[in-house]
C-alpha cells in the first residue's frame, strides 16, 4: 500500500468548497490510491517527480509522486511510495494550477507544498 498525504491547505479548501458528505466522498476517492497508486492522469514530470490528476465531477485534484518508483517497483515495493495531494482546481483554472505546481517543483521541490 502506498502512503497518501494531503497537504493541510487542500483539506481546508475541500472542506470549505463541499458539504461534509461530498468532502468525505472526495477523501475516500483520494484514499483509493493506497491500493492502486498508478491511478490518475500524468500531466508532466519535473526532476523525476510526476504530476498527476484525479478527477471528481468538474474538479481536478493534483498530486505528486516519485516517477521512478511508479515505473520500476512492483506492487509489494509500492508500500513505501508517498503520494502527496497538493492542489485542486475546476476546469477553467486547470492550466494555471498545473503551472503553479511546476513552478514550485522547479524552484523549491516537493517540500514546497504546505
Amino acid at each position: 500500500m502506498a502512503k497518501i498525504e494531503i497537504v493541510r491547505s487542500l483539506v481546508i479548501e475541500i472542506r470549505k468548497k463541499f458539504d461534509k458528505a461530498e468532502a468525505n466522498r472526495i477523501i475516500d476517492l483520494i484514499e483509493t490510491l493506497k491500493d492502486n497508486p498508478k491511478k490518475g492522469k500524468p500531466l508532466g514530470t519535473i526532476g523525476g517527480i510526476v504530476i498527476k490528476e484525479l478527477k471528481y465531477k468538474q474538479f481536478r485534484f493534483y498530486f505528486v509522486v516519485e516517477g521512478y518508483k511508479l515505473k520500476l517497483f512492483n506492487y509489494e515495493e509500492l508500500k513505501n511510495l508517498l503520494i502527496r495531494f497538493v492542489r485542486m482546481s475546476d476546469k477553467k483554472n486547470q492550466q494555471k494550477v498545473i503551472e503553479e505546481i511546476k513552478k514550485i517543483l522547479k524552484t523549491i521541490g516537493p517540500a514546497g507544498f504546505e
